[in-house]
């Protein structure tokens, strides 16, 4: 009996736990939250600091893999590019749409964010694999 209780216990210990993870119950309402895809070195993250994780990694990717196209950069073409793509549920990037700025900006853009890898985990909802949307601005300023 007492192994019963202490099992019930434990269940529902861990399904409170995992239920904060994808949203709430509180009386007849439940709130669901969708849950950001995970980038490889995330994994051991959740709520909170897994959108953390997501971001940073993003931003990073971003800087790292930036270039400024040397005859856009030459000739002084300047301007806002967004950048607007899905995590797909297999964890992988579908640009959506690019927009703003001059094409040789836009292509550069493009191929920044096509060079994010495949995610170890795709977004999820309601426990299921689900395509979450971002939108990246890259601000080109030669500064001259």
């Amino acid at each position: 009996m007492k192994n019963l209780i202490l099992t019930a216990t434990l269940s529902l210990l861990t399904f409170s736990l995992s239920a904060q993870e994808w949203g709430t119950v509180e009386k007849n309402n439940v709130t669901l939250k969708e849950i950001a895809p995970v980038w490889e070195g995330c994994e051991a993250q959740s709520g909170a600091g897994l959108q953390k994780c997501f971001t940073q990694k993003l931003t990073q990717h971003v800087v790292k893999n930036f270039k400024y196209p040397a005859d856009a950069y030459k000739s002084n073409t300047q301007g806002r590019v967004i950048v607007e793509f899905i995590i797909n549920t297999e964890g992988l990037v579908e640009i959506k749409k690019v927009s703003g700025g001059a094409a040789a900006l836009q292509e550069e853009a493009r191929r920044n964010i096509s060079l994010i890898p495949k995610m170890a985990r795709p977004g999820m909802y309601a426990g299921k694999p689900k395509a979450i949307q971002y939108t990246v601005p890259f601000d080109f300023k030669t500064g001259k």
